[in-house]
């Protein structure tokens, strides 16, 4: 398949978890955990789709998100949102700043995977 994602995620056994079942399903798995530099890493690696976590350090899902949406190379790229918080204003403030999907924690590993797949046409 050949796809990339860039996995902003700063609890490592989450990191670990959805790294693994996408490299098993044949995704090249990039993983970061600091917000603060996600945007210049996005900007390097040029991924096919970003999964970031809402609450990061140094800079949040939601800021991420508003700059990468703001800026012209990033703007339609597919963005998955993994988060703890699932209220309803947590979900409709990550659809407003530009998220694709949004998926809260704890989630089955076969919807991150399929998640994945449909947001890049697979």
């Amino acid at each position: 398949m050949g796809q990339h994602v860039l996995l902003i995620e700063d609890e490592p056994n989450i990191a670990e978890a959805i790294r693994f079942v996408l490299a098993r399903d044949g995704w090249q798995v990039s993983v970061l955990a600091d917000g603060a530099l996600a945007v210049a890493e996005v900007s390097r690696l040029r991924p096919d789709l970003v999964i970031l976590d809402l609450m990061l350090p140094g800079k949040s899902g939601l800021e991420i998100v508003a700059q990468l949406r703001a800026a012209p190379g990033t703007q339609s790229l597919p963005v998955m949102m993994l988060t703890a918080k699932g209220l309803a204003r947590d979900r409709d403030a990550a659809l407003a700043a530009g998220v694709s999907v949004f998926i809260t924690k704890p989630f089955a590993n076969a919807d991150i995977v399929a998640q994945a797949r449909a947001m890049v046409g697979l």
